[in-house]
């Protein structure tokens, strides 16, 4: 057992009381999917109902939607709650309620960067640059009603193109974060994840290398900790899926293995680099991460976005959905089987 690690949280517990539901709409096809997905990145600043509003004009209509985990990421208007609305940015660290039964299970996911951090910039094969906080919370948003639609209470660090911690002056460098921002908002996230009460935590990224033919997936989880063989575990499973449900499109990325990442993490400061871990996964460390995460977890980094083949897949709407049913599998999996 690592020194310091929090007793995690019993496995099956209940959870808190779910949220009230919404009727909704199906979504008819991929470009209604990437209008309710705009409204949702542009409305994350107004408040739940300016939101709720927005997609039920978007999704007019009656239409019946199954409940299974392979439904459309737009087929269900999401209802809401922030976990601690004074401690987070808007819109940040929100949880949301299954959308059929319940499995009193609740499920973390993190979003990779976000708001002045925008992480790596991708590319397509047209040419056209991304940026990797844009794929990582479209995956998690996906993700997030496959579990939903599974009986999952689910939990994500943000819901739209921001930070999870609220930044003050000197955690900002101009428009971009500054280290010690960047670690505020790491830190916020595992704060999230606890507050929660989640059984597994997920943290979506996505790769970048100096060669642009490097590609493939893999995932880490730490050693570190008290409850790493279920991290190794979780890990294993979605390096799998993820490859697996990629494959099922033609897509076959090479399979980099889920590995410890207990030797790595951030570099941007002597601190950083001290601690060597990654912080949402990572070990207690008095004064840098006093709250550390509390479940099992692992980062996933599916595609290397600035391969352009990969990166037109990280960047597209099915691409996005099918590495979110290699997650929701996963969780799945994990959650439900010894």
């Amino acid at each position: 057992m690592a020194t310091g690690d929090p007793t995690p949280p019993l496995e099956g517990q209940d959870e808190p009381t779910a949220i009230s539901e919404v009727n909704q709409g199906a979504s008819t096809g991929g470009a209604r999917r990437r209008a309710i997905r705009g409204i949702w990145l542009s409305t994350a600043a107004l408040g739940v109902g300016a939101t709720l509003a927005a997609l039920v004009t978007a999704t007019t209509g009656n239409r019946r939607v199954a409940a299974h985990h392979h439904a459309s990421s737009a087929t269900r208007v999401p209802p809401r709650a922030a976990l601690d609305p004074a401690a987070f940015a808007p819109g940040a660290c929100m949880v949301f309620a299954p959308t059929s039964g319940n499995r009193h299970r609740t499920v973390f996911l993190d979003a990779g960067h976000g708001g002045p951090d925008p992480g790596g910039q991708g590319v397509t094969t047209t040419g056209r640059r991304t940026e990797e906080k844009t794929d990582t919370l479209a995956t998690v948003l996906d993700t997030t009603q496959l579990l939903r639609a599974e009986g999952y209470r689910v939990a994500v660090s943000r819901t739209g193109d921001s930070a999870v911690a609220r930044l003050s002056g000197k955690d900002l460098s101009g428009k971009v974060m500054s280290p010690s921002g960047v670690h505020k908002d790491l830190v916020a996230r595992a704060r999230c994840a606890n507050l929660s009460t989640a059984s597994a935590l997920v943290s979506v990224h996505f790769n970048l290398d100096s060669y642009a033919s490097t590609g493939g997936a893999l995932t880490f989880f730490d050693a570190d900790r008290s409850f790493s063989a279920r991290s190794r575990k979780l890990a294993g499973l979605l390096q799998h899926d993820i490859v697996a449900a990629l494959a099922t499109h033609g897509w076959h990325v090479s399979d980099r293995a889920a590995t410890s990442n207990s030797t790595g993490g951030s570099t941007l400061t002597s601190k950083a680099a001290a601690y060597g871990h990654l912080v949402v996964l990572g070990p207690r460390k008095q004064g840098y991460n006093d709250h550390p995460s509390a479940m099992p977890g692992a980062l996933v980094e599916p595609l290397f976005i600035s391969n352009p083949a990969e990166g037109s897949i990280a960047d597209s709407t099915t691409g996005q959905h099918t590495i979110a049913t290699g997650i929701a599998d996963a969780l799945n999996e994990f959650l439900t089987k010894p």
